[in-house]
């Protein structure tokens, strides 16, 4: 049986050499980093990660280096979505090739299926992938939401672990939260309101700014699920400035420049993508700084 995915989990970055080519190195370095500062889980090649302009081959070849240095450390939760059902059934059994533990699926983008078809996406990838499945609603980026109920249909399904849940809506991820079965696993797709949701039973964040702070980020979970409620706020707290910064322009082009400001590898982003306005280095370190990060 699989276990349960609690906690922190990164979204990881991808870095990128001045050529535009991945970074193995770079790579294999940040994963051994993150996994030694505690981390409970990474996931490489989602939006974080740039994910949408790599090529097959290189998408293989991140979760690869993943997999390779976590060394069986921790789960290696491997972004497999597609808007063609297809597509991602196939990508997912890439994944499970490669090592990967999990697999995180985004909501169909731009096709905007009813809730049904939403539902018959993700049941027709659980029964084909072999490996539990992660169900990412994120409206913002995919043009559509899943319902409370349409992720309460989803939860009962064999094969279909959890939700990052990244729709905003506390009242939605509530709802959620009260009623769904005990082995699945709610998860924040957002920073700041991670404590909220734990707070609520929830069972921790797929995190973007633990790229740059995954100790403390894994401790705030930590803390917050053994009841050490006030330290789980002090660590909230540190990080609110990081929280809020790190989406001061479009992820991921905040955290990559956080992660060049660290020493962690070059800002170098894929188009359309560009690097973060000089305008706005100044508020990401400063929240680094804040954070305890530099």
């Amino acid at each position: 049986m699989t276990t349960k995915l609690t906690g922190c989990g990164t979204a990881i970055v991808t870095p990128f050499q001045k050529d535009g080519t991945v970074d193995e190195g770079a790579l294999r370095a940040f994963v051994d980093w993150q996994v030694e500062e505690g981390i409970h889980f990474l996931v490489p090649c989602g939006s974080t990660g740039e994910a949408a302009t790599m090529t097959l081959a290189e998408h293989r070849r991140v979760v690869e280096i993943t997999v390779e240095q976590v060394k069986g450390r921790v789960p290696v939760c491997a972004g497999a979505g597609s808007n063609d059902t297809q597509k991602a059934i196939d990508l997912s059994r890439e994944m499970k090739e490669l090592g990967a533990t999990h697999l995180l699926h985004v909501s169909p983008m731009y096709n905007k299926p009813p809730q049904r078809g939403i539902v018959a996406h993700f049941k027709a990838i659980a029964e084909q992938a072999g490996l539990p499945i992660v169900v990412y609603n994120v409206p913002g980026r995919t043009g559509s939401n899943i319902e409370a109920k349409t992720t309460l249909e989803l939860a009962k399904v064999d094969g279909i672990a959890a939700v990052k849940e990244a729709s905003g809506s506390l009242a939605q991820i509530t709802d959620i939260i009260r009623d769904a079965p005990k082995s699945f696993s709610v998860l924040s797709g957002d920073d700041e309101i991670t404590l909220a949701m734990l707070a609520l039973g929830g069972d921790g964040v797929i995190s973007v700014i633990s790229n740059a702070t995954p100790k403390k980020m894994a401790a705030l979970c930590d803390a917050a699920r053994e009841g050490k409620w006030d330290r789980a706020r002090e660590l909230h707290f540190e990080l609110l400035a990081w929280m809020r910064a790190a989406f001061v322009e479009s992820n991921p082009l905040p955290v990559k420049a956080a992660m060049h400001m660290l020493g962690k590898m070059q800002n170098r982003l894929r188009l359309p993508l560009v690097p973060l306005l000089e305008s706005n280095e100044q508020a990401v370190r400063e929240a680094l700084s804040a954070a305890g990060a530099l």
